[in-house]
């Protein structure tokens, strides 16, 4: 049979020629990506993946950690998402003992850092780069007011922070999580929920926003907010009044992570976002936002960044732990606190 192009170009009638002419192209085929990315790292990483994999287009359905946690459990049944793209390792966990998750080693794997991989043969999950929970303190409200900056995350128990402070919700944020896990993974269960009660004293609003209360710090809006270390120093960079600070006991910490969706209609194209999730490039792009990365050697100075952050990352930090865990966790968590918790939208 001849194509159309053929046809065309050998004399074939208009009539022919213009039928040919309305056979469309073919479709690009849709992804659908949850994440819990920022916003600001949605552009850049779709762009990327889509240039390199012409005919799969991106489509991201995107919330915070433990809302997009809570929407894949309950689509269980009937998978409403292709692939993950930027969750938390620790829930990627809970979807995978939920049997949610299809195994599958993406090419490259093996050039990792060994702690950004799932242990099983075949991996359900990659890791991609790591975030941990620091203090945005604003210098200029905290001059104003004659409040010490503070070094641990004792300091933050000190009455004159009273109102001062806001964290995020572990429900339905992953660094709120991160920050509640590694206190009680750092302290013991009974020291470490006897801290969250005295730091409640001084919590004035628990956000559904992981980066919200660094934001809220850096507007004059609270003091200090327990948030993320790269979103404080990129709004520093951006010329908010803050100190980044990493607490001297040690950082909770969390990796995101990509990992396919079982059910998936569109495997081959989830496979490929999963190769291309690990490569260097990728990791170039994540390296825009966060310093530690999952592929050996990639590592750029980032402005106002802490310059002992990986150093600072809980050496210790149970990721199985906090999976397992998880439930129980924020069960009592929320029975504790939750009635400082802003309204959800």
């Amino acid at each position: 049979m001849l194509s159309c192009r053929h046809a065309i170009s050998v004399g074939f009638s208009v009539a022919i020629a213009s039928v040919c002419m309305s056979v469309p192209a073919a479709a690009a085929t849709q992804l659908t990506v949850y994440t819990a990315l920022e916003n600001e790292q949605l552009g850049p990483y779709k762009k990327a993946f889509e240039a390199a994999n012409p005919g799969i287009e991106v489509r991201w359905v995107r919330d915070s950690t433990g809302v997009i946690t809570a929407r894949l459990l309950a689509e269980k049944d009937n998978p409403q998402a292709d692939i993950i793209w930027g969750v938390a390792a620790s829930s990627l966990m809970i979807l995978d003992q939920s049997g949610l998750l299809q195994p599958y080693a993406p090419a490259g794997f093996e050039q990792l850092k060994p702690k950004f991989k799932d242990a099983k043969n075949p991996p359900t999950w990659v890791g991609m780069d790591a975030w941990l929970g620091a203090v945005c303190f604003n210098t200029t409200e905290a001059a104003r007011d004659k409040l010490p900056a503070p070094a641990t995350w004792a300091d933050l128990l000190k009455p004159v922070y009273k109102g001062k402070l806001v964290m995020p919700n572990p429900a339905s944020s992953g660094t709120g999580y991160l920050a509640v896990s590694g206190w009680l993974q750092q302290m013991g269960e009974e020291a470490g929920w006897k801290y969250m009660d005295a730091l409640n004293e001084n919590i004035a609003v628990y956000t559904h926003s992981g980066s919200k209360p660094c934001r809220m710090a850096a507007s004059g809006e609270y003091t200090a907010g327990i948030s993320i270390e790269y979103t404080g120093a990129s709004l520093k960079t951006k010329g908010a009044p803050l100190d980044v600070i990493l607490p001297s006991e040690g950082s909770g910490w969390e990796m995101e992570a990509t990992a396919i969706v079982k059910g998936t209609k569109n495997l081959d194209a989830a496979k490929k976002l999963a190769d291309f999730a690990v490569t260097k490039k990728a990791n170039e792009l994540y390296n825009d936002f966060y310093a530690v990365t999952a592929y050996p050697g990639v590592k750029k100075d980032m402005p106002n960044y802490p310059a002992n952050a990986e150093a600072q990352m809980m050496k210790d930090y149970d990721f199985n732990w906090a999976a397992t865990n998880r439930d129980r966790i924020l069960a009592e968590w929320s029975k504790r606190y939750n009635a400082k918790s802003e309204p959800k939208t």
